[in-house]
This record gives structure tokens, sequence and C-alpha cells, in this order.
């Protein structure tokens, strides 16, 4: 099969690292930087990368587009100039369900087929097995395809486009927020010298297997993919909004992943303690 990816960060790399048995080409507006993850992801893989959007789409039978959230549409609309008729284009992207509606009428006026993908777990460590949520007139035919390309967790959830993005930004309100909130719990418990009796508490409400370790990953999260964890939640609170709701949390959260992802610095030291005090030096 002639694959199309667009996007080549983290999602983009376990894509590409699964599907290169096809004709894989990729796109990724980094590949203008040589030293960009985009290109080292497109040499370690030896993948083709394309010289723009068009190149990479045109003649393909399947797009997969895991672009950051507010590159959804963009995305859409530079596939849409090259896209072939009949041509799959599955939105991977943690866009708003507006988003998806409007990039969904610029596929499907082109010729394509577009289907709406919504990841609902880290791709790390099931990869193409993560559980999708497939939307849109298309999704039905396409979940066939989906199966033998490896996609086993995607399932067919709604005929129309939407619903699927609205399920997945609705939980990103959730876990993302779940992140905010324990980077800004930990930050304050260590100047203080109790994160540990904190996170002892924590197991009265919401019990945890390991409260500091799931601590420590939530916030390497947040330190690590901010930025773009910081465009999901603006995607988030567009939804939250759309449905009649004020986005306070959506909005908060997106502030503290951004502020996360300006200090990635402090994912170098080990251990929680250590990770909060390079955090807390980096920001006094």
């Amino acid at each position: 099969m002639r694959i199309a990816l667009l996007g080549l960060g983290e999602v983009g790399r376990v894509l590409a690292d699964h599907l290169r048995q096809h004709q894989l080409t990729a796109w990724d507006v980094a590949f203008d930087d040589p030293d960009s993850r985009a290109s080292a992801n497109a040499q370690d893989l030896s993948v083709r990368a394309a010289v723009s959007s068009a190149d990479a789409v045109t003649g393909t039978d399947l797009v997969l587009s895991a672009v950051t959230a507010a590159n959804d549409l963009s995305a859409a609309r530079d596939a849409a100039k090259a896209i072939g008729v009949g041509c799959w284009y599955v939105d991977l992207n943690s866009a708003s369900p507006a988003q998806k509606q409007e990039s969904a009428a610029l596929i499907d006026q082109a010729g394509g087929r577009y289907v709406e993908a919504a990841v609902m777990s880290p791709i790390h460590p099931r990869g193409v097995a993560a559980p999708i949520l497939l939307g849109g007139p298309h999704s039905d035919d396409f979940a066939a395809v989906a199966k033998t390309l490896g996609f086993t967790g995607a399932t067919i959830y709604s005929p129309v486009v939407g619903p699927a993005s609205a399920t997945k930004l609705a939980r990103s309100v959730v876990v993302k927020g779940m992140e905010a909130l324990i980077t800004e719990s930990m930050l304050t418990a260590r100047a203080w010298g109790v994160e540990a009796e904190v996170l002892a508490s924590l197991s009265n409400l919401l019990p945890a297997a390991d409260w500091p370790a799931l601590a420590d990953y939530m916030i390497r999260r947040s330190l690590e993919h901010g930025g773009r964890r910081a465009e999901e939640m603006d995607e988030a609170a567009a939804t939250v909004a759309d449905a009649g709701v004020e986005p306070l949390m959506a909005k908060a959260t997106a502030l503290r992943q951004r502020w996360a992802g300006d200090h990635s610095e402090a994912l170098e030291a080990q251990g929680l303690e250590a990770m909060l005090d390079a955090i807390r030096k980096a920001t006094t």
C-alpha cells in the first residue's frame, strides 16, 4: 500500500516504524531543519522524506495525519490539494470536533475519504494496537483496512464526524488536568518537604499501586510534551465551550502544560525529588 504520513514526531515515528514494509513517504514541516527530531526519525527509519505535503500525498492510497492539534486543519487543507479520488485520509490529531468537521469537508470535497480517528491512550507501549475510535461516514469501510494494517485496537464509533474527538478531548480534560494538578501540587509540597506525605495521602482518595511513580511519570510527560499537550488542551477548551460550559479547567491546564514544556531540561534529573528541585531551581 502507498501510504503518506503527515507528521513524524512521537506518534508519526511509531506509525512509520510499524508501516515501513509498505511504500511509505513522510512529510513534516520540521524537515526544513536537518537537526530536528522529525528529520532524525526519517533518517533512522529510512523513510523517504517528501519535499512538501503535495509530494507526500500525490498518488497514495492512504494518508495518516499525525501533526499537532493546532495544525490539524492546515494539514488537511494542504493534503486536499493533492489527494486522489478514493484515497483514505485518517485524522489522528487531538483536534476539536469542529476542526475535524472542517477538515472532513475539505478532504471529502476533494474526492478523498475522511476518517476521524481518536487515539484513546498513550501511543506507547501499545503502538498501533492502541485503542482508536473511528468516526465519520467512511469509518465502516476503513475499519477492515485498519485491521489489515495492524490497527487492532481500532473500532467503529460513530457514523458522523465529531463524537470520537469529543470523547477524546473530554477525557483529556481529566488526564492532562491530572498531570497539571500533580505538577503544581508536588512543586508546592517539595517547597515544604512534604511531597512523600502528600502522595501517601492520595491513596485514601484515588487508590494506585505506586503514587510516587505515577507522579514522576505524569510530570515527566508534561515536561517532555507540554507544548503539544497545551495545543490539545486549547482544542479541549474549544470543545468544552462549544458544549456551553465555561472551560475554566481546560484553559488552566493548557497554561500549566505550556509552562511545563518550557522546563524540559528538568527531565535530565533522576528521581522525583531531583526533578522537582531542578524545576524549582529553574523557576526561582
